[in-house]
């Protein structure tokens, strides 16, 4: 397992262990859990770009679009 030191400014740390102390989860796991979800949505992007042309290709311009034929 890897290790990542990071710095927190005051009021995101105060806010950090709040949640911690709420939810009775270490503030590790906390910010791993930010940080899986902050990439998977990055991942979610960048596949999303690549598959724009195609989609815009096949006439899918919005979310109603593709509702439209999947629903």
């Amino acid at each position: 397992m890897g290790t990542l030191t990071i710095r927190l400014d005051d009021k995101l740390d105060g806010e950090l262990a709040r949640l911690a102390k709420r939810t009775g989860r270490a503030k590790s796991d906390l910010a791993r859990e930010a940080l899986r979800k902050q990439l998977a949505i990055q991942r979610f992007r960048a596949l999303r770009r690549r598959a724009m042309p195609y989609a815009e290709a096949a006439g899918y311009l919005t979310d109603e679009d593709v509702f439209r034929d999947v629903s």
